[in-house]
């Protein structure tokens, strides 16, 4: 069995993506200028991005047998991903996300999560896992979360988890991902995430980040969109600026900065080159349409790591 650096565990979909005059609201009409079809789902976008920095990596997810299906699995494996933790379902459709952009960059998402929400505790390899020295987890719309409970209860203590939890388990409470946030090394987060997440005890991130601290968690990333990201990890805390570029499409720019953190700190174990890292990468994905076709590779990084 192949060792792996890093392991996704999320959801795969096939992103739709319309290119609208604006988003509209209720009882508002907007139109269509373009349109784009890729593959994406947080997690792969970030292992993805991990892959053409140079990582080994795999991941475990659900697909059917449709054309959608083929087209995530055809896709992992032409970006160097390791597959034999994805699962293919006879029944059901792959997932699929409807994203309609703004002439900002601004986004708005509906999810069609299909086979994603049918994985159980029972269909994953541990082996497969025990192998990777991490574990990136994101979010599902459903009872997979169940899935990623069990799993992280099961493994290794010596395998670092990442967590981005998403809106989406985000609006589910802290309690009901109590167990995750305590097996997490890393959390990274957005601010809004973050202000719904704390709830009432919010003032301000800074503030948040550390209570998020006493429940396990070693480190804390804040993402900060355009303004950069804030970090925080026992008595350190860092607040890192972004880079300034000129943003086409803001879709994947946070699974991109997880895929640059993630990297460097795996490879370097400094939390504030990896914040660096992070900001650059995710500088990257905004300059293009879509979550992966900006992402750099080795080269690019290795050449901006000379500088900054």
């Amino acid at each position: 069995m192949k060792k792996l650096d890093v392991l996704g565990f999320g959801a795969l979909n096939v992103d739709k993506l319309y290119n609208v005059n604006h988003i509209a609201c209720e009882d508002e009409e907007s139109y269509i200028t373009n349109s784009t079809e890729s593959c994406g789902g947080s997690a792969a976008n970030t292992i993805i991005g991990i892959t053409r920095l140079g990582l080994k990596t795999g991941f475990i997810g659900k697909i059917s047998t449709d054309t959608e299906g083929k087209l995530l699995h055809d896709n992992l494996i032409k970006e160097g991903v390791d597959t034999q933790g994805i699962i293919i379902s006879t029944e059901g459709r792959s997932g699929k996300v409807l994203g309609f952009i703004d002439k900002k960059g601004e986004r708005a998402l509906y999810v069609d999560s299909g086979v994603n929400d049918h994985i159980n505790f029972s269909e994953i390899e541990l082996g497969y896992v025990e192998n990777s020295r991490a574990l990136h987890l994101t979010s599902f719309v459903g009872r997979s979360i169940e899935a990623q409970k069990e799993l992280i209860k099961n493994i290794n203590d010596k395998i670092l988890v990442s967590f981005d939890p998403g809106h989406i388990y985000v609006d589910r409470g802290i309690k009901s991902i109590q167990s995750i946030l305590e097996r997490s090394n890393i959390l990274l987060i957005n601010q809004a995430e973050l202000k719904h997440l704390i709830g009432k005890k919010y003032k301000t991130y800074q503030q948040s980040a550390k209570i998020l601290l006493d429940h396990g968690i070693d480190i804390v990333v804040v993402k900060l969109g355009e303004r950069g990201c804030f970090i925080a990890h026992s008595d350190e805390e860092y607040f890192i600026k972004s880079f300034k570029v000129n943003c086409i499409d803001t879709t994947g720019a946070g699974d991109a900065f997880n895929a640059g953190f993630i990297h460097s700190y795996l490879t370097e174990k400094d939390i504030e080159k990896a914040g660096l890292i992070g900001n650059y990468v995710a500088s990257c994905s905004i300059k293009k349409y879509g979550a992966t076709s900006g992402l750099p590779n080795e080269k690019e990084l290795k050449n901006i790591s000379k500088n900054i």
